[in-house]
């Protein structure tokens, strides 16, 4: 099987000129706050461009994870966090209509960790948060149409690794991205049900962060030096979907993590092939 190339950055010219260098098949936006004033969507809506006119047309804008020194978490209240819940709003909209007028995609996750059980106790019941989450989701979708896709979180939200969670999440026909960090910390480093769900949701996922982990922490570790079982992993992918490298650098504006862990990959592919 073909592996893409996937990289990730900011809108920062240098990072993306590091990346480019590497010709990558996919590009991934890091958003911050930042990038949703009326000057930085400016800069970010021609640093797309510029990816776009440098031969890359599969392009990912990730949700800014930030407002403050809070996650940007899906579930939150409107009546007790109004500011979080607009900034959620206001960004998700403005991605759906970059995305929609630039042909690329945005990414929103379904939930993330730290704070989530802050939110979720705001609720009579995690059942209540998550039909919140899912209503909040379900309009989301309907505004994106096929420029939007919803990630995985390590919280009991939106994570994948539940076959009752990942029955409920399909029946949302969402399109989905896959962290496979997320999943195996979610099921405590277990392999066998990390490759369960791949196959379960296989047909409606259209994007992976292709990532590492020892299954405790979210370590973000370059492929093959986890616990991961890529071997096990790579039957399980989609082919028709997009995938990017989700490391963490040592240097922002020098990507060889994410190209190590494409060189492994690939030597792994071949070896299987």
């Amino acid at each position: 099987m073909k592996i893409l190339l996937g990289l990730k950055g900011s809108s920062q010219r240098a990072q993306i000129d590091d990346r480019l260098q590497h010709h990558p098949d996919v590009y991934e936006f890091y958003t911050d706050a930042s990038d949703f004033t009326p000057n930085g969507y400016q800069h970010l809506y021609e640093a797309v461009q510029y990816v776009q006119s440098r031969g890359v047309s599969r392009i990912v804008l990730h949700h800014p994870m930030k407002f403050g020194a809070t996650h940007a978490e899906i579930v939150a209240p409107e009546k007790q966090f109004p500011e979080l819940y607009r900034f959620v709003e206001e960004t998700t909209m403005q991605l759906i209509d970059l995305a929609k007028d630039l042909d690329v995609q945005c990414l929103i996750h379904g939930a993330y960790a730290q704070e989530t059980t802050k939110y979720i106790d705001c609720y009579p019941n995690l059942v209540a948060a998550q039909q919140a989450a899912f209503d909040r989701l379900d309009r989301f979708a309907k505004a994106g149409g096929s420029h939007i896709m919803f990630e995985n979180s390590i919280a009991p939200v939106f994570a994948y690794g539940d076959p009752a969670m990942e029955d409920e999440i399909l029946s949302h026909h969402y399109r989905l991205a896959f962290d496979t960090s997320h999943c195996f910390i979610w099921l405590h480093g277990n392999n066998q049900g990390l490759q369960k769900s791949l196959r379960h949701l296989k047909d409606q996922i259209v994007h992976y962060h292709l990532v590492d982990s020892m299954g405790q922490t979210h370590d973000s570790l370059p492929l093959g030096t986890g616990k991961i079982d890529w071997r096990g992993v790579l039957p399980c992918l989609n082919p028709d979907a997009t995938s990017i490298y989700e490391i963490n650098l040592s240097n922002q504006e020098d990507c060889q993590e994410q190209l190590q862990s494409h060189a492994y990959l690939t030597r792994l592919a071949q070896a299987l092939d």
